[in-house]
């Protein structure tokens, strides 16, 4: 470089090809990288940077979608701290995030790496919940930090998973004489490798290799193989050697200039002053980057992006004392067993890969996460120790660890469903003589002391921001309950179908009725002659006696006729609607109560009960702007009774404020208490677990199986159906009908009879 430079290839590493693509672009001379995999290294920032092997962006997207097909939510990322490390890392994140996946811990180390520093990180890493391990390092210290994993920190266990970059594939394919200590500690490890399909241009180098190293007396054990990076770099040679012949047949001279800005460095060992600019550097980048042909890696042709076409990697399984294909990744066509041809893949295809031997010998998929600090001890669920609804949370009397009722069942329901074991032990909350805080149990996930909490733990977003919730298992919100009475039928009860307004509305119209007819058929219709009184008494005879269709009239007209078989329609129509509104109301139970809902209980000034510990207090004081002075906590189902029946004229409350699930239990038995208005609030009940735990993912996935497979409704009827009052506390019956029913209005409308019957007979 220090002269006259038309082309560069190399360098080995990305980071040295940071540095040289400074310069090839001062010197408007092509840098063909065949090793360079940096994805941050790309032609819009150096124009003269022509990368001839497959961007980490791409390798980078094939290990995500590894990740993602094994369902795994959580990964940690181990790298060198250098250019090379770090981007790759971030594209990684990148692609995992677009399989709803995450690199949880980062774990960079120095380039300038130590034994030291490998023992210090791994041991760091494994005190993390993730048990999927990215390593994107170099071949200098990948297989230490693999053997170390293995030797040192028992990390190539069962549940461990380790996914290599192709610095692992490179170095297989490259040692010839791997010792089988180090075979052993990598056993399960996965790998890429760039997948370069078999040819026989490919055949005869591999031919033309063998041979050099036998000429050479390289022995069976010290020989090192062609890696795909080398031919890779096979390809560059030749790609530059027939593009410079392009370039030389369209005319091209070589010719050079000097760079006026690098004349200012003069001496020094790197001699920039002595450095020209490469005349035809723009037309010889055109053509390299125009080129499409087929080399030993396969087809050479670029992207508008500058990429290689067609990037494809192999992923391999290291068993035993060799490899195992087990698959392939393309951006085409994602996983899948065989490769298929890029330009024919079905873009639909159901991403496959053949099955692992994994960590510890085992076939079995790995959870891929474990509890940090576990150390093998069971898990410490939370239960709160409540004195009041054993139907949800009690201890079985008895026993030391033993709990059951409906959350507990679910719980273990749900546990069943989950792929891997899981041990744990119960941890009371609570003195036992008062419902415990939630917020306190939920506090001990935070701290550590508590691993999951198990319960009627209501999901609300100021928990959200402490701890993860589950899946809801049960729906409950906010209801008003209050004391309810029964309205008995009155004697009038005949006039509760319509409205006064509607009453009124209807006499109108049927005498309106009756006299549209008597005009319409007094000049031809004998029936509505006569004197006045006469016709006003048929008019009104005819007009009640359609309600009942009796009318005995005869109407001769047609356009009365007409008139009347509207008019009967709608009389049909009124006496249906009459009909069904009386029959509800004589055989529906009416309630009544001062309070209407939560809203007309705002607005009043009485005391509201609450349940102590809930999130119940919080809401009414902070959402609804309700004064503390007015609330009332209460302790037990049995304090929850007293004070609605005494009522605020003796020390208690207008009516308790709780969750639907505790009110329906509690007025199950208790039919002089009632919900009144609507349910103002839409929540659920979950199980916690700490923020971002895979626990708490893979426990929602069981509470949906169960929801599916009809588990959730038998344990729901097994523990809180109960029939003796209905959901609204009121008992199902009938409005018997009783002489007291039409007495009253009998005795009001038989004097009115008589009395008209006798004035029309006096005259």
């Amino acid at each position: 470089m220090e002269n006259e430079t038309v082309a560069i290839i190399g360098p080995q590493h990305s980071v040295m090809a940071h540095v040289i693509s400074h310069i090839a672009n001062e010197l408007q001379v092509p840098l063909l990288s065949f090793a360079a995999t940096d994805p941050t290294l790309n032609s819009l920032q150096f124009p003269y940077f022509v990368r001839t092997t497959q961007s980490d962006g791409f390798q980078m997207a094939a290990v995500a979608d590894i990740v993602g097909y094994y369902e795994w939510r959580d990964v940690i990322a181990i790298y060198i701290d250098d250019d090379h490390g770090r981007n790759g890392v971030s594209a990684l994140g990148d692609k995992l995030a677009e399989k709803r996946c995450k690199i949880s811990y980062k774990a960079p180390m120095s380039p300038k790496l130590s034994s030291v520093e490998i023992t210090r990180t791994l041991v760091k890493v494994n005190s993390m919940d993730s048990r999927v391990f990215i390593l994107h390092i170099s071949a200098t210290w990948g297989l230490e930090v693999l053997i170390n994993a293995a030797r040192e920190m028992n990390m190539m266990r069962r549940e461990y998973v380790w996914i290599a970059t192709d610095w692992l594939s490179t170095v297989l394919d490259t040692e010839s004489s791997l010792t089988s200590a180090a075979m052993d500690s990598i056993q399960g490890v996965l790998t890429l490798r760039m997948h370069i399909p078999d040819s026989e241009p490919k055949k005869k180098l591999f031919s033309r290799w063998n041979n050099i190293l036998t000429a050479s007396n390289y022995t069976e054990n010290s020989r090192f193989g062609l890696n795909t990076y080398g031919m890779y770099a096979y390809d560059t040679v030749w790609l530059l050697a027939h593009s410079l012949d392009e370039f030389l047949n369209q005319g091209g001279n070589i010719s050079f200039s000097n760079d006026t800005s690098l004349t200012e460095f003069q001496g020094g060992r790197l001699q920039f002053d002595a450095m020209s600019i490469f005349d035809g550097g723009n037309k010889l980048r055109d053509i390299i980057s125009r080129v499409n042909t087929t080399g030993v890696a396969g087809k050479l042709e670029f992207t508008s992006e500058g990429d290689l076409v067609h990037p494809a990697y192999e992923v391999i399984n290291v068993i035993g004392t060799g490899i195992r294909t087990i698959g392939y990744w393309s951006n085409s066509s994602g996983l899948s067993v065989n490769f298929s041809d890029p330009d024919k893949h079905n873009a639909n295809s159901k991403q496959q890969l053949y099955g692992v031997i994994w960590p510890g010998q085992t076939t079995q998929k790995p959870r891929g996460w474990a509890f940090s600090n576990n150390n093998g001890r069971q898990l410490r669920v939370g239960v709160p120790n409540r004195i009041n609804y054993p139907e949800f949370v009690s201890q079985i009397q008895n026993s030391d660890n033993s709990y059951g009722g409906f959350c507990i069942d679910v719980f273990n329901a749900a546990k069943e469903e989950l792929p891997y074991a899981v041990q744990y032990k119960f941890v009371p909350y609570g003195d036992g003589h008062k419902n415990p805080v939630t917020s306190d149990l939920l506090h001990m996930i935070t701290t550590g002391a508590l691993d999951a909490v198990v319960g009627d733990i209501t999901i609300t977003t100021n928990r959200t921001k402490m701890v993860d919730f589950t899946q809801p298992f049960i729906e409950s919100g906010l209801v008003v309950v209050a004391p309810v009475w029964k309205l008995n039928s009155s004697a009038w009860a005949f006039l509760r179908p319509f409205t006064p307004m509607m009453w009124c509305a209807t006499g109108v119209y049927f005498l309106l009725v009756g006299a549209v007819l008597w005009i319409l058929e007094r000049r031809t219709n004998d029936e509505f002659r006569g004197p006045p009184r006469r016709q006003f008494v048929t008019i009104i005879w005819f007009s009640f006696s359609t309600l009942f269709f009796s009318h005995k009239e005869r109407i001769a007209s047609t356009l009365g006729r007409f008139v009347l078989i509207i008019w009967l329609f709608v009389v049909l129509i009124l006496n249906s609607s009459y009909t069904a509104s009386m029959t509800s109301i004589l055989t529906v139970e009416r309630l009544s109560s001062p309070v209407k809902g939560i809203e007309s209980l705002v607005t009043s000034s009485e005391p509201i009960g609450f349940q102590r510990g809930s999130f119940s207090e919080n809401y009414l004081t902070d959402e609804l702007n309700i004064h503390k002075s007015r609330l009332v906590p209460l302790n037990s189902i049995a304090e929850y009774e007293k004070a609605l029946r005494d009522g605020p004229s003796k020390g208690g409350v207008a009516a308790v404020v709780d969750e639907r699930a505790y009110m329906e239990l509690f007025l199950s038995t208790r039919c002089e208490f009632g919900i009144v208005g609507q349910e103002f609030t839409k929540m659920g009940w979950g199980f916690a677990f700490p923020r971002d735990s895979p626990l708490a993912i893979d426990m929602s996935t069981a509470i949906l199986t169960l929801s599916e497979n009809g588990v959730l409704q038998r344990l729901h009827d097994k523990w809180l159906t109960r029939s003796a009052c209905s959901s609204e506390g009121t008992k199902q019956g009938v409005d018997r009908l009783q002489l007291q029913s039409f007495w009253d209005s009998s005795y009001s409308v038989a004097p009115f009879v008589f009395l008209l019957s006798f004035f029309i007979s006096s005259r």
